[in-house]
């Protein structure tokens, strides 16, 4: 939080601007996977089975095998948006007053069954799902009825099972087929494919895309390298070091390739990425090893990825060593920064060293410390201004289920932090809270309570219950402002 303590004797200082600019996106943010099963009254295509994620937390066998890190609850245990989004979106438009939603289209919604070898626009459009298009179409137009702007996330984690057997590939990843992101020329055609299908499809209604959620840590990382209970993503297997780099690498090029695609289909479109950003710190900041590791930490994780996609330089080794890439350069129109948490890195010998040469000496260990770092928000802000493309907050949040304060506090703050960086110079056109409602978090089903309103996934009616951070996001939307006592009420950690 930043706090004017000195405003009443310095004189001389302006006081912080804490108004937000016209025009200025106030939202909060879903995903397809997570929010639309579970519908009351169960209607036909609400509960979609044809993706990895629903393998991945539905089949038994994956259930019960404690190194997928999934809970095994249903995903009928979801908040239904599939059904319920009228009531969801009079809740954003009236309740909380934004003016804007971030979602997802769901690619195995979309296309159930394989589109490979389906070439020509007309046969790609007749063999997409006419209820899935019938499903957004209807929910894009409730969202302009309302004076909702929409943000979409083309692929927003989930792949449809004809492009990736997640319980195979968990079982036998050199073997399994169709292997997903190591699939590489299979997937990089197919997703261009769709995201170009979805432009020429919805580019009346969606002016913003995303292309990829948090391709590195999310994906690359929790697929191959590191699955934990924090995330674990199919097909969940460990230290597949060549594999982690080759997803990694992938994603790049699919981001290249969707953003041409949708161009190419919507040339006034403006395509970006949203990436988790981390914030990173030295475990002793006197210490030089302990700050060349958090250098070397926070280029990992935040840099590798976008400046491929900006600059056109790709690390394929994760070394430190370029090579440039003209079909990556000037490929973002907007960045998207997904921030819940800050690592504090302390360099040793490293237990990666095969993974990057920049880990070997200077990375020994580092802590993930969720929801304690409002400020570093504003840290990676600071860090994305040199990439010189608009950005959105796409993400943050605070999972409280008791709703002690404590993700209004984190609300009120991040906000804050957000619109010093913009006072210094970044150009933030958006902030979008995670998330709507209670949702269906990945591998952690309903245990987590990250919504603005709750939901009681054993209510058989999936109603909203408001949490505190309603009345307090609607206060600052509807200013268009943080109003200063808020800035008071709910104190946090600076």
């Amino acid at each position: 939080m930043i706090v004017l303590a000195c405003a009443a004797a310095c004189s001389s200082t302006p006081p912080e601007n804490f108004d937000f600019p016209q025009g200025f996106l106030f939202g909060t943010a879903i995903a397809g996977f997570q929010a639309d099963m579970g519908c009351p009254s169960n209607p036909p295509g609400c509960t979609d089975p044809n993706s990895d994620w629903y393998t991945w937390v539905t089949k038994p066998e994956l259930v019960g095998d404690p190194s997928t890190h999934v809970t095994g609850e249903p995903v009928t245990d979801g908040p239904g948006f599939y059904e319920l989004y009228p009531q969801d979106l009079d809740r954003v438009a009236n309740e909380l007053h934004d003016n804007a939603l971030r979602l997802s289209i769901e690619w195995s919604r979309v296309f159930p069954t394989s589109t490979v070898g389906i070439e020509d626009p007309t046969a790609i459009k007749a063999a997409a799902s006419p209820d899935a298009l019938a499903f957004y179409h209807g929910v894009f137009a409730a969202m302009k009825a309302r004076g909702i702007t929409p943000l979409v996330t083309i692929n927003h984690y989930a792949l449809p099972s004809w492009i990736h057997d997640a319980y195979g590939c968990h079982v036998n990843l050199d073997t399994c087929s169709p292997r997903g992101w190591l699939d590489h020329d299979l997937i990089l055609h197919e997703i261009a494919k769709y995201a170009g299908f979805l432009a020429r499809e919805f580019g009346g209604e969606v002016d913003d895309w995303a292309t990829l959620n948090e391709p590195f840590t999310a994906v690359a990382v929790a697929s191959y390298l590191l699955p934990s209970d924090t995330r674990s993503n199919p097909p969940g297997v460990m230290l597949r070091i060549p594999e982690t780099k080759a997803a990694a690498n992938a994603m790049i090029e699919a981001h290249a390739r969707m953003y041409d695609a949708v161009k190419a289909n919507d040339s006034t479109a403006r395509v970006g990425l949203v990436y988790n950003m981390e914030a990173v710190t030295p475990a002793d900041p006197t210490d030089d090893v302990d700050v060349q590791s958090a250098k070397n930490l926070s280029y990992l994780l935040n840099e590798v990825f976008i400046n491929a996609v900006t600059t056109g330089n790709l690390d394929a080794n994760l070394d430190g060593t370029t090579v440039y890439r003209a079909d990556l350069a000037g490929r973002l129109d907007f960045l998207g920064i997904n921030y819940y948490a800050r690592l504090t890195a302390q360099g040793a010998a490293s237990p990666f060293p095969s993974l990057s040469p920049l880990l070997t000496v200077s990375i020994g260990s580092f802590t993930n410390q969720d929801y304690e770092y409002p400020k570093g928000i504003y840290e990676v802000i600071t860090l994305a201004k040199k990439w010189n493309v608009p950005i959105f907050i796409t993400e943050t949040g605070y999972s409280d289920a008791s709703d002690s304060g404590k993700a209004p506090a984190w609300l009120v703050d991040t906000l804050a932090w957000t619109k010093r960086a913009m006072n210094e110079g970044a150009n933030v056109q958006g902030y979008f809270w995670w998330t709507l409602m209670d949702n269906y978090e990945w591998n952690h089903g309903m245990t987590f309570h990250f919504g603005m309103y709750g939901v009681d996934p054993k209510d058989p009616a999936k109603q909203r219950h408001a949490r505190q951070t309603v009345g307090v996001y609607s206060r600052i939307t509807q200013a268009s402002s943080i109003p200063a006592d808020l800035l008071t009420t709910y104190p946090a950690p600076r």
